[in-house]
């Protein structure tokens, strides 16, 4: 804390004069510093860093099912080895058409890639343009949860994505590519 030394000065003689009295004052600061650093480490530890983002996550509801257009929907079914397959629309009319692929999780040419491409389509021939973009993904049981992680952080940028159930079609076509056991 503060001190004040109150020594009186001498003159030559021996005499005390009152008159020129010297007051030495020190100010210990150790105490303000102290509560400076408590005051530091509160607001930092009840500041918040980041806020956490939140992404819109459909999952299968009980009741009637939503029809989708067809060149609005692109079908993601991960399969093993990570691999994944991918359709436009109804399952069978993309085997029948052509509109189907296996591709990676690679930065480039990867489901990325395919999805950034379908966006690109939609822009060309829908009034919403990828705001109408339905991607559906179907987890199968061969596909770990790393590459299900994957694929809703490369797809929550800009779509709106659900989470489907895998139908027994779809198991078929991934045993047939031989993406699932």
């Amino acid at each position: 804390m503060a001190e004040i030394n109150t020594s009186a000065g001498n003159n030559r003689h021996g005499k005390s004069l009152h008159h020129q009295k010297k007051l030495s004052t020190k100010v210990d600061l150790t105490p303000m510093v102290d509560l400076g650093f408590l005051l530091i480490t509160f607001f930092i530890v009840t500041t918040t860093w980041s806020k956490p983002k939140i992404a819109k996550l459909y999952l299968p509801a009980n009741g009637t099912s939503t029809e989708v257009g067809r060149n609005a929907a692109l079908t993601i079914l991960a399969g093993k080895d990570n691999k994944i397959f991918y359709y436009q629309g109804n399952l069978q009319d993309a085997l029948r058409d052509g509109l189907f692929g296996i591709t990676s999780y690679s930065f480039k040419n990867g489901i990325g890639e395919i999805i950034r491409q379908k966006q690109l389509a939609m822009d060309k021939t829908y009034k919403g343009g990828r705001k109408e973009l339905t991607l559906l993904i179907k987890p199968s049981a061969d596909a770990s949860y790393q590459n299900v992680v994957a694929l809703l952080d490369e797809t929550i940028i800009n779509v709106v994505y659900a989470l489907v159930d895998i139908s027994d079609d779809d198991k078929k076509v991934l045993k047939e590519k031989m993406l699932l056991d």
